[in-house]
């Protein structure tokens, strides 16, 4: 390339370059372009403007050449140039796609990147982009448990009903309990996090024993009722039941959402309700813990408390434990369910919309 044109700016074009290279918020590229024709309006060499600009030659004849066919836009704007790679063909995508979503030869389980790249022939980057772009993650399994509860609908439907339209001057808790909680102390002091270093720990411990937490779970104002007992029986159950009975203000009733571990059933529970009539419980389907709202709240406990925490005996366990309800109790967020029964039974039955 050489430089076949002369460039002679007009006033307003001089005045519009020169606000380009003043203007401290443009791009540094259009600043070089602007400076490019300002010094070659000077009548300077190619290799002067180069220099001064801090550009090569053919940049200067090529942007010398562009401002003489588009003017000063043609500087700001980058032409469109084609992909290094062209992209894969229609039927190399479908083919990843449909060998992904089948059985892989042999013994293993699933595809991996490089086994997929190497049966189609092409990169493994290739194959990691058309993954990302289809949203598929071979890598990943999720578990699954269809509950075989007869009354599985009723059930439901009468919990979505009370945690979406809980009923006047009533109650509604969600109660269960996390049993075998371990009171385990690290045989020696965690390491806390460092720039390029996550919080590390000892794999070894002293156990000490366990506990088992109650907890009952106000879904309207978020409170969280708790009480930690050595064992997990009826006995246990009904004194925490005595508890609720003592903290709720007499005259509102109290639902009840449980699950159907056989203390919840006991005869002695079962009469203990027939003593106290403004008691309603109200049983998850089976194997539908996740209808139990206060498991998100178990879930937080153990992901914030429990996991990292290092507990010199059962008494120090239950005392963080505590602390951590109190906590909890000094912001309570009141729990939202937004999945209509419809939605859920839809789902379960495979009518459910597709995902976007």
């Amino acid at each position: 390339m050489a430089q076949t044109v002369c460039v002679t700016p007009s006033a307003a074009d001089l005045a519009y370059l020169s606000a380009i290279v003043a203007d401290r918020a443009r791009p540094l590229k259009h600043i070089q372009r602007a400076r490019i024709v300002l010094l070659s309006a000077e009548r300077l060499s190619v290799l002067d403007v180069a220099q001064q600009a801090g550009v090569s030659r053919p940049a200067v004849w090529r942007w010398q050449q562009r401002y003489a066919e588009e003017g000063v836009e043609g500087l700001l704007r980058d032409k469109t140039r084609p992909p290094g790679k062209p992209p894969h063909a229609t039927d190399t995508v479908a083919e990843v796609l449909a060998l992904t979503c089948s059985e892989p030869p042999g013994e293993v389980t699933h595809w991996t990147g490089r086994a997929l790249a190497q049966a189609v022939g092409i990169s493994l980057r290739s194959v990691q982009r058309i993954w990302d772009a289809h949203r598929l993650q071979p890598h990943r399994v999720r578990s699954f448990k269809r509950s075989n509860d007869p009354a599985f609908a009723e059930k439901v439907e009468d919990i979505v009903g009370l945690y979406m339209d809980p009923p006047r001057h009533a109650v509604v808790l969600s109660l269960d309990e996390k049993s075998q909680i371990q009171a385990l102390e690290r045989t020696r002091p965690s390491r806390p996090v460092t720039p390029g270093r996550p919080e590390t720990q000892t794999h070894d411990y002293i156990r000490h024993g366990t506990t088992t937490l109650f907890a009952a779970l106000d879904v309207l104002e978020g409170t969280v009722i708790g009480r930690c007992m050595q064992r997990h029986r009826h006995d246990e159950f009904l004194r925490f039941l005595n508890t609720i009975e003592a903290a709720v203000p007499a005259g509102k009733l109290i639902h009840v959402i449980l699950d159907n571990y056989a203390t919840h059933k006991h005869p002695k529970v079962r009469a203990w309700l027939a003593r106290h009539p403004r008691w309603v419980f109200h049983f998850t389907p089976t194997s539908a813990s996740w209808m139990n709202a206060v498991e998100g709240f178990f879930s937080a406990l153990t992901r914030r408390r429990l996991k990292r925490g290092s507990f010199n005996g059962i008494v120090d366990l239950q005392a963080a434990i505590n602390r951590y309800i109190a906590e909890h109790n000094d912001r309570p967020k009141p729990f939202v369910w937004t999945k209509p029964a419809a939605a859920i039974l839809n789902a379960v039955n495979g009518n459910a919309a597709p995902s976007v």
